[in-house]
């Protein structure tokens, strides 16, 4: 069942999507080779307890970590590690704020020192990937809208689309319905309505799409071991049009 939030409920999640936001500004700043994602999940627990909110996924299942730390090949869920990052990664830092009981969901990728052309393309065109699913959603157009939008656009630039993870609904429980894949035909799924809130997430690979999981069960890679990247934003559908609750 999809959840309609009021505005009041929306401006609740807004105010953890802000915290978020900072969160992601700040790792921007600490990102170069040296650092380990370790010292990254650290710096952001100790960030949000500032802020009098808390690691929603930390407990998760049993997931151990206030933060994923997605390396190179790795898609999503991998975690913080204490080996250093080198120039020439890339990786994506992802995590759910919980400020009151309201949530807030954002990944961002990033250039670790100077990466390969490649890796800075596939940068690029994730992000964009975002940008062109969240221009779909719109009240009146269907979820399959801003899956088709993303897809389209990610293959008309040689990179595949992940399968296996999907966007999702959120508010006080981090997945909620509707799902929102980021590949398949328009005018399909459900119909966007104003006040639900729910995440776009495009992971994109350089070689294919299929995955595999590690033995620690979280850890997913690219079959090929070829690079992956990942942008995600909260979004409230509005009147007027999306709101990005976790705007940098």
């Amino acid at each position: 069942m999809i959840t309609i939030k009021t505005a009041a409920e929306i401006n609740r999640m807004h105010e953890a999507g802000k915290i978020l936001a900072e969160c992601h500004r700040q790792i921007a700043n600490l990102i170069e080779p040296g650092i380990t994602s370790h010292e990254i999940d650290q710096f952001v627990e100790k960030l949000l307890k500032q802020h009098g909110a808390t690691a929603e996924q930390k407990g998760y299942k049993g997931y151990p970590y206030a933060t994923c730390a997605s390396v190179n090949d790795v898609i999503c869920h991998g975690f913080p590690k204490k080996e250093k990052l080198n120039a020439g990664d890339i990786v994506t830092i992802d995590m759910v704020v919980n400020l009151n009981g309201w949530l807030a969901d954002s990944a961002w990728s990033y250039a670790v020192g100077e990466v390969s052309e490649e890796a800075d393309r596939l940068l690029r065109v994730t992000k964009e990937s975002l940008y062109k699913g969240i221009e779909q959603a719109v009240a009146g157009n269907r979820i399959g809208d801003v899956s088709h939008a993303i897809q389209v656009y990610a293959e008309s630039e040689g990179f595949s689309v992940v399968r296996d993870f999907i966007g999702h609904g959120i508010g006080q429980v981090m997945h909620e319905d509707p799902q929102v894949p980021h590949y398949g035909p328009p005018n399909k799924g459900p119909r966007i309505k104003e006040g639900m809130v729910f995440t776009i997430e495009p992971m994109l690979n350089v070689g294919t799409y299929l995955t595999k999981i590690d033995s620690d069960g979280w850890t997913a890679r690219t079959r090929d071991g070829k690079l992956s990247a990942q942008y995600e934003h909260t979004i409230a559908i509005t009147a007027d049009g999306p709101i990005i609750l976790t705007a940098q």
